[in-house]
């Protein structure tokens, strides 16, 4: 029988085009979301509740049986890695065979976005468990870079002429579906980017049109925090917002990969791509 694969945070932008992917290719799916109501509607998929990762008892319930967990990343927040570790910790109590994470690029444990880190200390809590493991390291979003762009049409972030290698959900979404598909994956940790690295004055020259023009402000690292600091968040997070620039800038995010062409047989779609059909 074909494994059967358990999906956790499938009513988010990453899971829903995950889990259609995997129902349209005849996978046995359940999945693992907070609110059932909220869950997309897939004929061939089972649905199971668990109010959060750090819910170690009710991650093992809804994982009881799976073969295959695909473990998206917590939402951010002081404690994600402690989430992380009681989600896989339910995995293995619930014997699942195999561990599929969507991590970070240059996950480590002094990453210069700081976020980043998060990812590494649960690829280790991973690894001490001696479950066969598969790591998708995604770059950021390129689907987020024009929500960058502020009202008056100016990017700000202390990025300097830094480039990054910027992926789509959709292209995350279809290597994950390759890897939880196929065989051959275990111990192998692939990056995940666009086809080419750009920097923030590139995609702002690129989102100026109709007579709207968009530029890049390269903002000093005193503005970054002071400008951020209006939305209230907690001091861990603003700093995350604020060294996700600062890996631009550094070069941390600039390598390209061709790990999207090797799991799936064709290209990631470009920012050029994406910018035309939305």
């Amino acid at each position: 029988m074909d494994p059967l694969i358990a999906v956790t945070g499938a009513t988010g932008a990453v899971g829903t085009r995950l889990t259609a992917r995997l129902d349209a290719a005849g996978a046995q799916l359940r999945l693992v979301v907070r609110d059932p109501a909220r869950a997309p509607e897939l004929a061939g998929a089972e649905v199971r509740q668990a109010s959060g990762y750090g819910a170690g008892e009710e991650m093992r319930a809804a994982l009881e049986g799976t073969d295959v967990l695909f473990l998206l990343p917590a939402s951010e927040t002081p404690d994600r890695v402690e989430q992380h570790l009681t989600a896989v910790d339910a995995a293995v109590a619930a014997g699942v065979r195999r561990i599929v994470y969507l991590s970070f690029f240059g996950a480590s444990p002094d990453t210069t976005f700081t976020l980043a880190r998060d990812h590494w200390h649960t690829e280790q809590a991973i690894l001490a468990t001696g479950v066969p493991w598969t790591f998708l390291r995604m770059n950021l979003y390129m689907d987020f870079v024009p929500s960058m762009v502020g009202a008056d049409g100016v990017i700000r972030g202390p990025a300097g002429d830094g480039r990054f290698a910027a992926i789509l959900r959709d292209d995350v979404a279809a290597a994950s579906a390759a890897v939880l598909m196929s065989d051959g994956h275990d111990g192998q940790s692939y990056d995940l980017t666009g086809p080419s690295a750009f920097t923030l004055a590139e995609a702002a020259a690129l989102m100026s049109h109709d007579g709207r023009p968009v530029r890049f402000h390269d903002e000093t690292d005193e503005e970054a925090f002071a400008s951020r600091a209006s939305y209230g968040a907690p001091d861990f997070e603003v700093l995350g917002w604020v060294s996700s620039y600062w890996a631009i800038r550094d070069g941390s995010l600039e390598r390209v990969s061709d790990g999207v062409r090797r799991l799936t047989g064709r290209d990631p779609v470009s920012l050029e791509a994406y910018l035309r059909d939305v």
